[in-house]
Parts: C-alpha cells; sequence; structure tokens
C-alpha cells in the first residue's frame, strides 16, 4: 500500500470493466477509497467493489450516466456523504465507434459527444468545485488523435477535445496545486476495443506498437496510479501516451 494515498478518495468513471475496473483495482491497493461509477454494468460494478473489499478496501459502486449533468452531480454528491471529500477524479467513460465521417448519424455524434465530452467537461467542472486542494485529475484520451486512422474520425474529434479541456484546466486549478493530466491509451485488450474489429485488423494495430502486441488495461492502470500520486505533482497539462511506442 502506498502510504501517502491512505487517506484519499477517488472517483473513477466508467469502472465496471476494462481500463476502468483495473484502475479502480490499482488506486484502492494504494489505499484509496474508491467510487465505481458505472452506467448500466450493476453486477460488473459490484464485482469491483467485492474484489477491492477482499483486499481491505474501501469502495462502493454507484450508477450514473456521466452524459447528464445532474447525474455527475450526484455521484460527487454520493462520494462526499459517504467519504467527506474527493482527491483524485479519473474521467475514464467513454464510447467507441468505428465508422467513416461520411457515415455518421447525427444521433451518433450526439451520443459520442455526451458520454467522452459533455461527461469529462462537468465531470472537470465539479472536480474544480470540489475537490481537495493538491488533487488530481485524470482525463483519458486516446493515441488515435496522434495517428491517421480511418473510421475514427467522431471519436479522435471528442479526445481532442478532452485533450485541450485538460490544457486549460491545468492552468485555472494550479494555484490550488491540483495537477490536470490526459493519459493516452494505445491499442489495449479491451471489450471495447475489440469490438466491430476482426482478428486480421486487431492484429495488425497490435503490430504498431514497439513490442508487437496490445496493451493491457493492468499497464494503463500504472500510469493513472503515478499520475494519482504525490510524485507527480509538478507534472500538470501533460498528455501522457501509455501506448507501448504506437505509431
Amino acid at each position: 500500500m502506498n502510504t501517502e494515498s491512505k487517506n484519499k478518495v477517488a472517483i473513477v468513471t466508467g469502472a465496471s470493466r476494462g481500463i476502468g475496473r483495473a484502475i479502480a483495482l490499482r488506486l484502492a491497493r494504494d489505499g484509496m477509497a474508491v467510487a465505481v461509477n458505472y452506467a448500466r454494468s450493476a453486477e460488473e460494478a459490484e464485482s469491483v467493489v467485492d474484489e477491492i473489499k477482499a483486499a481491505g478496501g474501501r469502495a462502493f459502486a454507484i450508477q450514473a450516466d456521466v452524459a447528464r449533468v445532474s447525474e455527475v452531480t450526484r455521484l460527487f454528491d454520493e462520494t462526499i456523504a459517504r467519504y467527506g471529500k474527493v482527491d483524485v477524479l479519473v474521467n475514464n467513460a467513454g464510447i467507441l465507434f468505428n465508422k467513416p465521417v461520411a457515415a455518421v448519424t447525427e444521433e451518433e455524434f450526439d451520443r459520442i459527444f455526451a458520454v467522452n465530452v459533455k461527461g469529462t467537461f462537468f465531470a472537470c467542472q465539479q472536480a474544480a468545485l470540489r475537490l481537495s486542494d493538491g488533487g488530481r485529475i485524470i482525463n483519458l484520451s486516446s493515441t488515435t488523435t496522434a495517428v491517421m486512422l480511418p473510421t475514427y474520425g467522431a471519436y479522435v474529434a471528442t479526445k481532442g477535445a478532452v485533450e485541450q479541456l485538460t490544457r486549460t484546466l491545468s492552468k485555472e486549478l494550479g494555484s490550488r496545486g491540483i495537477t490536470v493530466n490526459a493519459v493516452s491509451p494505445g491499442p489495449t485488450d479491451t471489450e471495447l476495443f475489440k469490438l466491430g474489429k476482426s482478428p486480421e485488423m486487431i492484429q495488425r494495430l497490435a503490430n504498431g506498437a514497439a513490442f508487437n502486441r496490445l496493451g493491457t488495461p493492468e499497464e494503463i492502470a500504472e500510469a493513472i496510479a503515478f499520475l494519482a500520486g504525490d510524485a507527480s505533482g509538478w507534472i500538470t497539462g501533460q498528455n501522457i501516451r501509455a501506448n507501448g511506442g504506437f505509431a
């Protein structure tokens, strides 16, 4: 256990599976109490909580659709009611679909921006108002913003917005000792990444990394844990590409 994190409280959005699950487990291992947010996967979220508690940690599952501002507010309300404060916010919740720009519908555009951008923005707003001084905000972006991959147009548009929000918010909150950073995974072995992709496409993307494989959720969680800890206090406004050299 990381003693510096023993009394900290973290909210992790989209924490029932994939990278979010790994982040929740990793922060709990450092001693943080964790609000395990989910939108629909109640059983999986409770499984994360059970695993944390079995290891002696503190956690609870909380349903909230981050695309709804009132539910983001409630997420903070209930976490503070339970633990008294919030020190770390990890904006992990996100959705992805692959379509050429010419084929994206208005409904698809609105939904992906509602979750990936609106959800992150208003969670950051709550953090700006309610996070403890010296706290940490970590937003999940994507290495796809740095490469030109067809069919990712709507997705990279959302993640580009997240990266710019991260930069601006770091200057707004710096006087309170709050750091704001982004982590951009490369191709990672998750259900979300594999959705709609053929085995051949998955392997082709994996080969784009220096290690010729997909990353793991646990490897991404290590980068998050570093940024959530005290050792990262001089790092803010940055985008850490945790991508195995993917290019």
